[in-house]
C-alpha cells in the first residue's frame, strides 16, 4: 500500500521560511516521480513542484520559482520542500504526491496532506 506522511508544516510570517518533509513507503520510491500538489482556499489543486527518479530534474510552478527548493532522499524514502520567502498567497494545504503533471490529479496518490499559513 503507498503511503505519504507529510511533516513541518504551521504558521509563518510573509518573509518567513518552512521545510516540508514526506516520507514514502509501500512502493519503489527511486523509482517514482514525486512533487508537491497545494491546494489554496477556494482554489483547486495545483503542482507546486516535482523531482523526477533519474537526474533530478525538477519543476516548479511559475509562482514559486526561485522561492521553493525540491529535494529527495532515495535511501531514506524521503521527500522534501523548503519554503523560502513564503507569501500569503502561498496558504494552503500541501501534499505529498507520487504524480506528475501530465497525469489527471484524479491519479495522482497525495498524502492526507499538511496546512500551510502565511500570515502577518
Amino acid at each position: 500500500e503507498v503511503q505519504l506522511v507529510e511533516s513541518g508544516g504551521g504558521l509563518v510570517q510573509p518573509g518567513g521560511s518552512l521545510t516540508l518533509s514526506c516520507q514514502a513507503s509501500g512502493f519503489n520510491f527511486s523509482a517514482a516521480i514525486m512533487g508537491w500538489v497545494r491546494q489554496a482556499p477556494g482554489k483547486r489543486l495545483e503542482w507546486v513542484a516535482t523531482i523526477d527518479q533519474w537526474l533530478g530534474a525538477q519543476y516548479f510552478a511559475e509562482s514559486v520559482k526561485g522561492r521553493f527548493t525540491i529535494s529527495r532522499d532515495t535511501t531514506e524514502n524521503m521527500l522534501y520542500l523548503q519554503l523560502d520567502n513564503l507569501m500569503t498567497d502561498d496558504t494552503g494545504i500541501y501534499y505529498c504526491a507520487k504524480g506528475n503533471p501530465l497525469i489527471p490529479m484524479a491519479s495522482v496518490t497525495r498524502g492526507q496532506g499538511i496546512q500551510v499559513t502565511v500570515s502577518s
